[in-house]
């Protein structure tokens, strides 16, 4: 299943531009992103982009009695 989003760009005072892109809530839930994770952005070609985790995450430790 996709998701389709929009890019926005910034026109920075200094003539550059910044780009953002939005993850749609279904997709961060799905891949249970929490807020200041860090990913990493990976060109596949200039069609595809691929997004991992900078650093695998912890499992959630358990509740054992």
């Amino acid at each position: 299943m996709g998701f389709l989003s929009k890019v926005q760009v910034i026109q920075r005072a200094n003539n550059t531009r910044q780009f953002y892109f939005i993850c749609p809530a279904p997709l961060a839930e799905a891949m249970e992103i929490e807020k200041s994770e860090t990913i990493e952005w990976v060109l596949v070609d200039k069609f595809k982009i691929l997004i991992k985790r900078a650093r695998p995450r912890r499992k959630a430790a358990r509740n054992v009695k």
